[in-house]
């Protein structure tokens, strides 16, 4: 053993035995407990950043410390690989998306291996090969026939120059990132899969979810939006038409003085036939935004279609307009307007003085109040102004006015849901061509199976104008059963790929189907999963989404893909920049030069390049924008993966943010090397010498640390996932190691037993250096491979205990005691400590109160 600890002399060794012993890689063995534990999945992007490596360590280490629990352990990987990136990418940098792609796995996967992740690498997916997206178009067209997916037109945003669709994150400042043009909101065929089939368990099924944070459970629930309300129709005046709304208020009905049509509604287009006014006003609406949350702020806008709609309950003309606010994508694109208890229509109505009328009062008792000139009143309350139902409450109203339409005919009691269908078509060309054939004379079949996949040709060059399969007539054309047919050229959205990969990993290679019911049902659900919270709704209810189709199919047994869930925190890190040409210019952290005070406060920064000062901007999020990012093979070089995987879980608990500081960093390296040379200076001495029967008191209170601080880490690592306070309690273990005397041979088992029990906890956070280390001290298995050291219960009882001695609550000594004296034995050696005395001789003693095992509070008079 080297006296110095170097990992980059270590580390490449330790990861080629792994690799070469085929350590990590997980077999289906019905006779074990089986762990499946797994992580996002990364996009292939080219680098890792800090985010990939804090992810990655914590299912790491979990996938470690339950491997050596004796469980059969899966801890795969893979590359979400289709995008929109990859298009942009592979125009900026004059490359096919393929190619581009596939470079991007080769380069992070030799990254991640740098870090020593345990991935079972013969397991490895990337979602744009054919033999992963086959299967998934495949069960498209399984869930076409079982009438779960459709087409129908719905909005895009269209780039009227490039003549494209455009992403949401392509629009910037409502005009398209290539040409600038103003972006049109257009209506062109898309597909559908049917979510809202499974809205109710969808919602429900969270119930069988406790290891998930109620935070995402939460986010879930309203996304997924259930309310009740009654579907009604306001006959429309003149026609024999009728306009259907929604709504969760019936009690509000009275209130009604307006109604609002989405600019995409019929009745808007309709009206705007010989209204050029009206469709220059359509025409601004198709090119705002649709974002709900820009809506709630932006300016409430509208014009009259000079047409009225009958009240169903009153009979009363009821104007109707078209509003910028009214989203035809909702429901049926037309609302009942009421002003007096609804905060939009409040503003619409106050803009274009339209009337505001009070039919909900606070409830007896109530402290509110109704201005309704200066505000909607939105609570519930007690009816009033509204005929019959006058003095019901809100809940009551709802009932009796539900049942009234209900009875009309005018009217029914509905259960909604704010959740849509899933819009999978993406009209651009690095995903998985839809699976879907149009036929001459109108109409789509699904591909049969004996056609798929349906290969998305590689070798393309993109212009970043038009999709390479709408500009590919011969990529287009097909035949079936002797007659031409046309393929479908849009692309899955990638959401697709990422919501069923947990399951293809079960089962990679399996030719016969998505999976293989034998070893999906083995391997899930999935025990552990990591992530960010950024996928708390449209990944992870996708996800789950799609396992409640994979289970209808017969491919798997249990209704949830996810058994706990843990959502990392961000990694921040020190920022600077200065001002330039009257911009802000962010400067790496490498270029610069810190001065601090004697309380570690920042006096001055300096770019290290050119001397000009800098502004020091915080703690922020690591990303390229700001400049601050670390390159973990920057870190690995310097200081080794261990030591970036030691840093990464001991700085914060995994679930908050942690700070990136270099003091921290190299804190976490001197305490490695404290622990080399504790290892170094030991090696084999006391190998295979059974512990004493008879120890001196300082090997007794070392071994009962040991096993304390097993305890301790033990329920870290397994219940609470706090390996940060597992790897402080480590760390404290190894200061009281070097404070035991060295100099005693009959207690070097004890310290043999301290120090395999650190290497073998710290195995999961750092584990090249416990390889060499378990080597060193003798051993001839891989450490990765041990058993997780087990707590020796009667190293933990104590021959002394400690008392400490209050008197009315404040702490006057400490005494002794042997652990089994009895409770008068302790309150009179207490009442008899000379520190003691000092506050109670001459004083009635009230009481004496023993917390056994801790403390003696004595209570006196004055």
């Amino acid at each position: 053993m080297e006296a110095n600890y170097s990992p980059r002399d270590i580390e490449p060794g330790v990861q080629k035995l792994w690799a070469e012993n085929q350590v990590f890689r997980a077999v289906k063995d019905s006779s074990r407990e089986k762990y499946y534990c797994m992580s996002m999945f990364p996009y292939p992007s080219g680098h890792l950043h800090m985010g990939h490596v804090r992810n990655y360590t914590i299912s790491d280490v979990m996938a470690r410390y339950q491997k050596m629990l004796g469980k059969n352990v899966l801890h795969p990987m893979g590359w979400d690989a289709f995008g929109l990136p990859a298009e942009n990418a592979a125009i900026q940098n004059r490359t096919a998306p393929a190619k581009w792609t596939y470079a991007n796995t080769d380069y992070m996967r030799e990254q991640l291996k740098l870090l020593g992740f345990g991935f079972d690498w013969s397991r490895e997916i990337t979602t744009c090969s054919p033999d992963y997206y086959r299967w998934e178009q495949w069960f498209f067209t399984r869930l076409y026939e079982k009438g779960l997916v459709y087409k129908k037109m719905a909005t895009v945003n269209w780039d009227p120059v490039d003549q494209t669709v455009l992403a949401n994150e392509q629009v910037i400042d409502g005009r398209g990132w290539r040409s600038g043009a103003p972006v049109e909101r257009k209506a062109i065929p898309q597909w559908f899969i049917k979510i809202t089939e499974y809205a109710e368990e969808l919602l429900n099924d969270l119930d069988k979810l406790p290891n998930w944070p109620e935070q995402v459970k939460t986010m879930q629930r309203n996304w997924i939006g259930r309310s009740e309300g009654v579907d009604l129709e306001f006959e429309l005046e003149g026609s024999e038409q009728s306009l259907s709304v929604y709504t969760t208020r019936p009690d509000t009905l009275f209130g009604v003085t307006y109604m609002a049509v989405a600019a995409g509604h019929p009745l808007a287009a309709e009206a705007a036939a010989d209204n050029p006014e009206l469709q220059a006003f359509i025409d601004e609406c198709q090119h705002s935004t649709t974002s709900e949350a820009d809506m709630a702020t932006m300016e409430k806008k509208g014009m009259p279609l000079n047409r009225y709609a009958i009240h169903p309950l009153t009979g009363d003309r009821i104007p109707v307009w078209i509003a910028n606010f009214v989203l035809m994508d909702y429901g049926s694109g037309a609302i009942m307007a009421v002003p007096g208890h609804d905060e939009r229509d409040w503003e619409f109505a106050t803009k274009y003085d339209l009337p505001i009328r009070q039919v909900i009062g606070p409830a007896a008792g109530s402290d509110d109040t109704v201005d309704l000139a200066r505000s909607a009143y939105s609570a519930k309350g007690i009816v009033m102004n509204s005929g019959d139902y006058n003095g019901m409450t809100s809940e009551a109203a709802f009932d009796a006015i539900a049942e009234y339409l209900e009875k009309a005919g005018k009217g029914k009691h509905t259960v909604n849901y704010r959740l849509r269908d899933w819009g999978v078509s993406r009209q651009r060309y690095w995903g998985a061509p839809i699976p879907m054939f149009n036929l001459p004379d109108g109409g789509e079949i699904p591909v049969p199976a004996h056609k798929l996949p349906v290969l998305l040709p590689e070798d393309v060059v993109m212009d970043g104008v038009q999709s390479p399969l709408k500009a590919d007539p011969e990529w287009r054309q097909d035949e079936l059963d002797g007659q031409p047919v046309e393929r479908e050229t849009d692309t899955f959205d990638t959401f697709m790929e990422s919501s069923w990969y947990y399951a293809r990993y079960t089962s990679p290679h399996y030719t016969e189907g998505m999976v293989d019911p034998e070893e999906a049902n083995y391997w899930l659900p999935v025990d552990q999963y990591v992530g960010g919270i950024e996928h708390a709704i449209l990944h992870l209810l996708y996800s789950r989404f799609f396992h409640k189709l994979m289970r209808d199919e017969g491919m798997v047994q249990c209704d949830e893909p996810f058994e706990s869930l843990l959502c990392q925190g961000m990694v921040l890190a020190e920022s600077y920049y200065k001002i330039v040409d009257g911009a802000r210019q962010w400067i790496s952290p490498k270029d610069v030069i810190i001065e601090r005070d004697d309380k570690g406060q920042i006096v001055q920064v300096q770019q290290k390049s050119t001397g000009d000062t800098l502004v020091y901007a915080g703690m922020t999020k690591m990303s390229k924008s700001k400049n601050n990012g670390v390159d973990p093979q920057d870190a690995i070089a310097t200081y080794g993966a261990d030591t970036v995987r030691l840093f990464s879980m001991f700085a914060a608990p995994p679930e908050q943010t942690l700070e990136w500081v270099d003091s921290g960093v190299q804190g976490a390296h001197k305490f490695l090397q404290r622990l080399w040379r504790a290892v170094h200076a030991v090696q084999t001495e006391g190998k295979g010498d059974p512990i004493p029967a008879q120890l001196s008191d300082e090997a007794k209170a070392l071994r009962r640390k040991t096993h304390e601080t097993i305890q301790k880490v033990t329920d870290d690592f397994d219940r609470r996932f706090t390996f940060n306070t597992a790897i402080a309690a480590i760390m404290e273990l190894l200061n009281t190691l070097n404070r035991f005397p060295a100099d005693r041979p009959k207690d070097r088992p004890v310290v043999r037993e301290t120090l395999e029990a650190m290497v073998l906890m710290l195995q999961p956070v750092a584990p090249h250096i416990t390889h060499a280390l378990w080597q060193a001290l003798g051993h001839d298995d891989l450490v990765v491979e041990h058993t997780w050291p087990q707590v020796d219960e009667s190293a933990l009882v104590r021959d002394q205990i400690t008392y400490v001695v209050q008197v009315n609550g404040k702490v006057r000594a400490r005494i002794d005691m042997p652990a089994d004296a009895d409770k008068a034995t302790i309150e009179a050696t207490a009442q008899d400590a000379d520190n003691v005395r000092k506050f109670t001789d001459g004083k009635d003693i009230k009481r004496v109160i023993v917390v056994p095992g801790k403390l003696v509070n004595i209570v006196v008079a004055g």
